[in-house]
């Protein structure tokens, strides 16, 4: 009889989307280079080159040949495919990235002490963000330090959601937000704590019991 309860059981599962969920996990911010700390001198390209072939390595899945596969979305709903067996995947091509693409720039900023950070969220299965999640990045101190948003306004657009997994979705890539720190000259040769949030959704990020919980917090420190 146990036998039979598990063989009944197992039919009702599916390999491509878990069974049972309560909630949707809200997701953690991870940035690229993956380093807590970034520090480099814009003169010795040694000491950022690794950063360089870390963000060219990561964006590879991005490149148009790879990418032109994907479905062309329609912006801003959500890309549900509940009922489809042979599910696809939403395109995001690196140009979207612009001066953060590593295309028309292929150090990224750091040669010219301007460095690109990649910020993404973590994959989670059947995530619907509501709302115009965006991601938002300040450094924490007084004066507001200047920086560019690619795409436009750092959105994280809805067609990307939902995620229905690494087997039914194999080919899936999270979307990216670049974000380009403008240093000044006072801002060179001191460190600089900055901190990105999710933001514009219902997305938590301010849980004091998970620093990575929509937000995520490093360090830059950039010589002449």
């Amino acid at each position: 009889m146990f036998t039979l309860t598990m063989w009944v059981m197992l039919q009702t599962l599916d390999d491509y989307t878990p069974k049972y969920r309560d909630r949707v996990a809200d997701p953690g911010l991870v940035i690229r280079p993956k380093e807590m700390e970034i520090t480099f001198n814009r003169s010795i390209p040694q000491q950022y080159n690794t950063y360089v072939q870390h963000l060219e390595s990561f964006l590879k899945q991005y490149n148009e040949s790879a990418q032109d596969k994907n479905e062309q979305c329609p912006e801003g709903v959500y890309f549900e495919q509940d009922g489809v067996q042979e599910k696809k995947v939403c395109r995001f091509k690196r140009s979207l990235l612009r001066q953060c693409s590593g295309l028309a720039d292929s150090m990224f900023g750091y040669s010219e002490g301007q460095p690109c950070i990649l910020v993404k969220m973590n994959r989670v299965i059947g995530l619907r963000p509501r709302g115009d999640p965006h991601i938002i990045c300040g450094a924490k101190r007084e004066l507001p330090l200047q920086m560019q948003y690619f795409p436009s306004e750092g959105r994280l657009d809805k067609s990307y959601f939902p995620y229905y997994g690494k087997k039914a979705q194999p080919e899936y890539v999270q979307p990216v937000v670049a974000v380009k720190l403008l240093l000044a000259e006072e801002d060179y040769n001191s460190e600089l704590v900055i901190e990105c949030k999710v933001e514009g959704s219902d997305l938590r990020n301010n849980d004091d019991r998970d620093k990575f919980l929509g937000r995520v917090t490093f360090r830059v420190k950039v010589f002449k």
